[in-house]
C-alpha cells in the first residue's frame, strides 16, 4: 500500500508489528506537544498495538527510507457513543520534528491516506484537530484537502495542549 515508486519519494506502508517501538517513540513526543493531560503509555500502547494488528484500526507510516519512520496517522475502527454504525477516526497524525520542514507535505499524504483508507471502506471519517500550537496552518490544511466537509469546532477549557507536564 505504497503511494510512489521513486526511492526519493515518500511513501505510506501499513505500519505492522515490527514498528511498536519506533510507533511508541513517536506517540511519546505527540503527547509531550500536543496532550492536554498526562498521557498513559500502556493506554496507547495496547491503542497503538490493536490498529498494528487490525483489531481495531490501521496505523499508516511514511517514510522516503524504510528505516525511519517520519511520520505516522493513527486511525481507529469503532462507534460514536450514540450509534451502532462503524465509522473511523483519525487519532492522530504525528511528523517527527526532524522532517517538518521538508517540503515534502508528510502530513498531507497521510491525511490523504486517511480518506483513502474511508473510501475503501466506504465509513465515515472524523478529525480533529486538538492543539494550541499551529492550530490554524493545521485545520487550512485540512480545509484544503476536505472541502465543504468541516463539520464544526473543538474546544479546550481548563487545560492548554503540550502544558500537562
Amino acid at each position: 500500500m505504497t503511494q510512489s515508486t521513486d526511492t526519493n519519494e515518500p511513501t505510506i506502508r501499513l505500519g505492522n508489528e515490527r514498528d511498536i517501538d519506533d510507533l511508541m517513540a513517536l506517540a511519546i513526543m505527540a503527547t509531550e506537544e500536543n496532550a492536554f493531560v498526562r498521557p498513559n503509555p500502556a493506554k496507547m500502547a495496547q491503542m497503538i498495538w490493536g490498529a498494528l494488528t487490525h483489531q481495531n484500526g490501521l496505523v499508516g507510516v511514511v517514510s522516503d527510507d524504510p528505516e525511519v519512520i517520519q511520520g505516522a496517522v493513527l486511525l481507529t475502527f469503532g462507534e460514536t457513543w450514540y450509534s451502532d454504525e462503524r465509522i473511523i477516526e483519525e487519532r492522530a497524525i504525528f511528523i517527527h520534528p526532524d522532517y517538518r520542514l521538508a517540503k515534502t507535505g508528510l502530513a498531507k499524504k497521510l491525511a490523504l491516506f486517511s480518506k483513502r483508507i474511508s473510501d475503501d471502506f466506504e465509513l465515515p471519517l472524523i478529525i480533529g484537530v486538538v492543539s494550541n500550537a499551529r492550530t490554524e496552518a493545521k485545520c487550512r490544511m485540512y480545509e484544503r484537502l476536505f472541502p465543504d466537509e468541516k463539520a464544526g469546532a473543538f474546544f479546550l477549557h481548563n487545560a492548554r495542549t503540550g502544558e500537562w507536564k
